[in-house]
């Protein structure tokens, strides 16, 4: 995809690590211009207190052959994202791209309280994080997005819409965030159409991010480690290949046909022929319905 972005901006909102940081370098290596933004810095940690930084990123979209910026900003905060917007308009004087993956919930949600016994400050940060900070990005970017036909806003999320009504996700907070964020991504799209742009919602497989790495005390170098542990972990998937699934959406004439629909990268794989890092296409959602979650013994065999 050498090339096909190249005049094209981007903004990844919550590009510090794990998908957004797939997307931010995937954008780049199509040759756009990517504002790659996050509260990590070199300078200074979120509460995540994570190694990862946006600077980091940055230069992996350069490395790439893009040009990253980086910006570091707090999207709860409405000034903040109103700056970041108005810079952007005032440098680049358009907004091609706009990716909320904005989460930062994985400390807070937990695993087996139920609404009741969860605390009730952490939900709530949990939903002021995931969904809250999407809605205030949009409410800033979409001016500046539908400036020009064929603008494209990708709602990163967990799960499709189909796996999601039917399969209650983890716990109340973090179900609810998550489905939260693709019906956006049709609400948007509903509000967009007059004005020539489309949103999706998007979601990876299952991702190894470095989050996920660390929790298998594996790299990815030698992820496969970690099948002798959970041995459904050999479907998964590097950033890299939801980030391909967005370039592809992003350099796609015809994008508009995906207007309001809830996709995976494995889906999309499927049909732009981009692959992993591997060479592979990794349907995960499919393999999570019909091997993993029927109970069978772990076979990627057609799934990758």
């Amino acid at each position: 995809m050498n090339g096909e972005l190249e005049g094209k901006v981007a903004l990844v909102a919550g590009a510090t690590r794990g998908a957004g940081r797939g997307i931010a370098v995937a954008l780049g290596a199509a040759g756009a211009t990517v504002y790659v933004t996050g509260r990590s810095t070199r300078e200074r940690r979120s509460e995540m207190n994570r190694p990862e930084t946006i600077e980091e990123t940055a230069e992996m979209v350069d490395a790439a052959g893009g040009r990253g910026i980086p910006v570091q900003v707090d999207h709860l905060e409405p000034a903040q994202v109103q700056a970041l917007v108005e810079r952007i308009d005032r440098e680049q004087g358009r907004l091609d791209v706009l990716v909320n993956d904005i989460w930062g919930g994985e400390l807070l949600f937990s695993w087996r309280d139920r609404l009741w016994e969860h605390s009730l400050e952490a939900g709530l940060r949990i939903l002021r994080l995931a969904v809250d900070t999407h809605v205030i990005t949009s409410h800033y970017a979409l001016p500046l997005l539908i400036r020009r036909p064929g603008g494209l806003v990708v709602e990163v999320t967990d799960g499709t819409t189909d796996y999601n009504a039917n399969n209650y996700r983890v716990s109340f907070f973090y179900d609810l965030a998550k489905t939260s964020v693709t019906r956006m991504a049709f609400a948007q799209a509903q509000e967009l159409a007059p004005y020539g742009a489309t949103a999706v919602s998007l979601t990876p497989g299952w991702m190894r991010s470095e989050i996920m790495l660390e929790l298998f005390g594996v790299t990815e170098a030698n992820w496969r480690d970690a099948l002798a542990e959970q041995p459904h972990f050999a479907i998964s998937e590097t950033p890299v290949f939801v980030g391909r699934a967005v370039a592809a959406l992003a350099a796609d004439p015809e994008v508009g046909r995906w207007n309001g629909q809830s996709l995976s990268s494995g889906q999309l794989a499927q049909v732009y022929g981009f692959t992993d890092v591997d060479g592979s296409r990794p349907d995960a959602w499919r393999y999570i319905v019909e091997v993993q979650d029927a109970g069978k013994p772990a076979d990627v065999t057609g799934y990758r």
